[in-house]
């Protein structure tokens, strides 16, 4: 009787506003739960809880016994609270990861709230809020595709973030502004659980690297050092701008990646296959996703100015191999593309639809103006 009572009690502590869904990533319905720290969790979270037993105990809401003392904790605590107290000094730049970010970026934050209490302690936040930051990652190399050390430092006051080619060297092999800079987990990508894909623009032109570190704590304080400077730049480009409206600018998730077929200009060339990457309104093509330039840049404005995607290709159009395809009409020409599958197709269209349906922004038509006069 006291299992049903206890199993009961918790399932009712569940329904509480803050309950419902997961105290660390806000995924829905956990079923969960933190006996020691007292918050309800989602599965995946309980993972990265269970390699923290110092800190945190975990047990299934539904699966697993409890004691009156473990209930009456979880009734006397509860999502709401907790985050009142471990995330009380939070900054405002500081990446908060959902359910659909990487492992990395979810277990670090869940490490930096209850096991290092970085939240708590204003102190414990220097190594990604002090301006300044500097140390070595693994960089992989333009040509060969070999990772090699490299020095890299983090400047607010000079606005840049540098890399050097030799330890000792005196001028950095790249100066990248903080004004134009991006940094985005790709782990999948990069073939690490710590992969960074950081971007700058060159000539006005995007130019990708690809970093890691071994120690996870270390890869996470560097992307939100970069962060937390983009968020002190854009604080002082827009004096009026609340935290609300500069915390979505600070970084980038890109909008879809993947492979698609593309002809030329002429279209009447062969298609070729090519890694295609959405970010905001640049859309770029790549022969190989780690390449470190793009083989060209299109840009997607608003349908106010007359941009819109079609589903399907011109009936005269041959030589694609795969047969999903999709027409973008911009102002000067069509640009043509065909997917390997139909799904595949759908997701680029939606992306292509949410892009083309915002209307632009004034310093958008600076940028559009600049494509076109790219060759």
């Amino acid at each position: 009787m006291a299992k049903e009572k206890y199993k009961k009690a918790l399932l009712e502590l569940l329904r509480r506003e803050g309950n419902d869904v997961c105290a660390d990533c806000d995924a829905p319905d956990p079923d969960w739960a933190s006996h020691t720290l007292g918050v309800f969790i989602c599965l995946n979270c309980s993972g990265i809880h269970r390699n923290i037993p110092h800190v945190s105990k975990v047990k299934s809401v539904r699966l697993d016994e409890w004691d009156n003392v473990q209930v009456e904790l979880m009734a006397s605590s509860g999502n709401s609270m907790s985050k009142a107290k471990y995330e009380s000094k939070i900054p405002p730049f500081y990446y908060k990861p959902t359910f659909s970010d990487c492992l990395l970026l979810r277990e670090q934050w869940i490490r930096a709230k209850y096991e290092r209490k970085e939240f708590i302690y204003i102190e414990k936040q220097e190594p990604y809020s002090a301006g300044y930051r500097e140390g070595f990652l693994w960089k992989r190399g333009r040509d060969n595709g070999q990772f090699l050390s490299r020095k890299f430092v983090l400047s607010e006051r000079e606005g840049a973030l540098k890399y050097y080619n030799k330890n000792d060297a005196k001028e950095p092999k790249a100066i990248m502004k903080i004004e134009h800079l991006n940094a985005t987990f790709q782990p999948a990508k990069i073939g690490n659980p710590h992969g960074l894909q950081i971007t700058y623009l060159k000539d006005n032109s995007t130019r990708n690297i690809f970093v890691y570190h071994e120690d996870g704590k270390e890869m996470v304080d560097w992307f939100n050092a970069i962060r937390a400077a983009r968020f002190h730049y854009l604080q002082v480009a827009f004096p009026g701008a609340s935290d609300l409206d500069l915390v979505p600018k600070l970084s980038r998730n890109y909008l879809k990646e993947g492979y698609m077929e593309k002809t030329g200009p002429k279209q009447t060339e062969g298609f070729k296959k090519r890694w295609f990457t959405m970010d905001d309104r640049r859309l770029m093509y790549f022969k190989d996703p780690l390449d470190a330039f793009a083989r060209g840049e299109v840009f997607i404005g608003s349908k106010e100015n007359s941009y819109k995607v079609l589903e399907g290709l011109p009936p005269s159009i041959q030589g694609n191999h795969w047969q999903h395809g999709i027409t973008i009409v911009t102002p000067d020409r069509k640009f043509l593309f065909a997917c390997e599958t139909e799904s595949d197709q759908l997701e680029w269209i939606a992306a292509f639809q949410k892009v083309i349906s915002r209307p632009m922004l004034p310093q958008e038509y600076a940028v559009e103006a600049h494509f076109k006069h790219k060759p």
